[in-house]
Formats: structure tokens, sequence, C-alpha cells
């Protein structure tokens, strides 16, 4: 029997890349006194390969944007704290977020997330969305000392529910991080489609969120 639904956060609940498009906005009408002569599509287009979908931390591609387009007016630390302050009023939701947890809410399911990522950055972007309170644990891979796909994380997360990892489903984007990570665990991977990644073998695959509350009506 199925008693807990976890989830990851990056590309499963948050639509990343688009609010990774956001960000690049606004930060670039902020700061674009600063930054020199460089279009927005240029600095924009720049930013998301170097970010290469969230693998790649901010120092690095800031340090790599500041070299690259000879930036003199504003370090790469200062970028980088930008970034870290202001994201979080970029990020969007995958449609159907705040229903789908309300739908799970009504079954009594306990729900969790593991992420991986910093702790005050993830948690302040979970925030945003305004889905704290429906979670009853959350894992954040800086502060647990650990990451997906590492089978402990996800036994503390089922520990922390007080189930066991057979009685949990866990619903995320990546392959190996998520699914993978979930299956090892003896947790269910499921997996939320992404154009990334073909060749993946899940049980189950959701390309929206409401499809999930259907699978535990039948589970």
């Amino acid at each position: 029997m199925i008693k807990a639904i976890l989830f990851d956060l990056d590309g499963t609940l948050l639509n990343r890349d688009e609010s990774l498009s956001i960000f690049a906005d606004k930060q670039y009408d902020r700061l674009s006194h600063l930054i020199g002569p460089i279009t927005k599509d240029v600095y924009k287009t720049r930013f998301i390969q170097l970010d290469s979908r969230g693998y790649v931390w901010k120092d690095k591609v800031y340090r790599q944007l500041v070299e690259e387009f000879a930036i003199t007016k504003i370090s790469w630390e200062e970028l980088l704290e930008d970034y870290l302050k202001e994201f979080r009023y970029s990020c969007v939701a995958f449609d159907h977020l705040l229903l789908m947890l309300e739908e799970l809410k009504k079954r009594k399911v306990l729900i969790g997330m593991i992420t991986n990522g910093y702790g005050q950055f993830q948690m302040d972007n979970i925030k945003a969305l305004g889905i704290e309170s429906y979670f009853q644990v959350i894992l954040i891979s800086e502060w647990e000392g650990m990451k997906k796909p590492d089978s402990q994380i996800f036994l503390r997360a089922a520990d922390k529910l007080g189930v066991l990892p057979s009685e949990c489903v866990f619903i995320g984007d990546h392959p190996e991080n998520d699914v993978q990570g979930a299956n090892n665990a003896g947790m269910m991977g499921i997996r939320k489609r992404d154009i990334q990644w073909t060749d993946v073998h899940a049980e189950y695959e959701i390309d929206d969120l409401m499809e999930i509350p259907a699978l535990m009506d039948e589970w």
C-alpha cells in the first residue's frame, strides 16, 4: 500500500527552464548599465548555456560570463549575490501544482520532498511557490550532507515520515538521481517526462502533475 509520495523540486514541481529564462531577463534589465554593451538575447542565451540546466553552479557561470564579455563594472560575486537574492521572484510552477497537492491532501497521503541543491536557496524557491505547508518532510542535500542518487537520503525521508521505503513513491525528472535512486532505495520511481532524456526505464511516466492523484487512486 502506498502511504507517501515524495517529489523532486527542479524540473518536477518547479519549471526551472522557464524560471531561469524569466530570471535572466530580469537580471539583464536590472544590471544592463553595469554589464556593458551586450544585448539581452546574447547575455540570456549564454547564461542559460553555461548553466547547463542547473548542473553547473552559478559561481562558475558568472566567472565565465565576466571573462567572456569582459565585464568590468560588476564582479561575478555581485552577479551571484543578485541571483541568490532575486531568483525566487522568478519561480514558475508547472501546471496544476497546487491543485495536485490539494488532491493528495484530500486523500490523506503523506507528502515529502527530496531536492539536491543549496539549503536556503532551495527553501526560498519552495516558499516562493507557496507549497511549503503541504510537505511533512523536506530534505535538501546541502543540509542533509548527502544527495540523490544516494539511497541514504531516500531512506532518511521514509524514516522521517514513519513509513517503509516500499510504501513510498518518488516522482522526479532525472533518470539517475530520481528514478534509479528511488528504485535503489526500495521505492517506486516515477518519471516526469523531460525531453532532455529519452532512454529512461520507469514503471510509470507522467506528463502532467494531475496524473498523480489518479495513479494514487489506482494504487
